[in-house]
């Protein structure tokens, strides 16, 4: 198994993808409604600990929550220079001012990052596309055409990484790999778009011509079933965001935004 796909064993592979979906959801509806650090924190360690019994390897969750690593702290220190001032004020200059307001919410904004990002990879670094899709269709009912031409699309995203060696290795063969670094990176990025132009407008027309567009009741070769453990990933997922919410309340961080 490479980085880049799916796990495929451990608890949470043998879940519904509508299922995970279903519960990253209902985790971060319930942090986007209040900007606090304590439900944001409760909820991050409810969910370290049950990264703990997810069985992913230690390389993959590295590789895969390093954007979400990079950007909680950038995130937070922003929100910390450029935040809201209130209370003591420890710095000021020019444009940046750190206050005890501003703390708080680079605080907050910090873990709520963390909290929102985690379960993301926690769920989705276990889900085949092509079990995505079958749930979608089958379970959610969404239009074939639209979930078929999704799958396919994502498909093509791992040929990503052959287009751009090839496109490397021929222009270099060209001899017009030798200028600038911004230079190759643009020129190389449009010819990687028009390559990806063209394969998209030959799959959607070889698509067309195999009938996927046809306003019939489609098959499916592979039933999408919610099973009872299913409905105990959402049932987790309620009690991770109600705890948090509960926890904030009693000891009054709740902050609605808008508020």
């Amino acid at each position: 198994m490479t980085i880049a796909e799916p796990v495929r064993s451990g608890p949470l592979a043998t879940l519904n993808p509508v299922s995970k979906l279903g519960a990253a959801l209902i985790v971060t509806a319930v942090l986007l409604v209040s900007i606090d650090p304590v439900s944001a924190g409760v909820a991050l360690g409810l969910e370290l600990v049950l990264l703990c019994f997810a069985g992913i390897p230690a390389g993959v969750l590295a590789v895969r929550t390093s954007p979400i690593l990079i950007a909680a702290p950038l995130a937070g220190l922003t929100t910390v220079l450029y935040g809201r001032t209130s209370g003591t004020v420890y710095l000021h200059w020019w444009a940046i001012e750190v206050s005890d307001g501003s703390l708080q919410l680079g605080l907050a904004t910090f873990l709520r990052v963390l909290a929102i990002g985690l379960p993301a990879v926690l769920l989705f670094v276990t889900i085949d596309p092509t079990d995505l899709a079958d749930g979608l269709a089958q379970l959610l009912r969404l239009p074939a055409r639209f979930v078929l031409g999704g799958l396919a699309g994502l498909r093509l995203v791992g040929l990503f990484v052959d287009d751009w060696r090839a496109l490397t290795l021929a222009r270099r063969a060209r001899g017009v790999a030798e200028s600038g670094t911004l230079q190759r990176f643009l020129g190389q990025s449009f010819s990687l778009f028009v390559l990806s132009i063209r394969r998209g407008s030959k799959l959607a027309t070889a698509m067309e011509a195999r009938g996927f567009g046809a306003p019939v009741a489609r098959t499916w070769a592979r039933p999408s079933a919610f099973r009872a453990r299913d409905w105990v990933a959402l049932a987790v997922a309620l009690l991770v965001a109600g705890s948090a919410a509960a926890v904030a309340i009693a000891v009054g961080s709740w902050n609605v935004l808008g508020s």
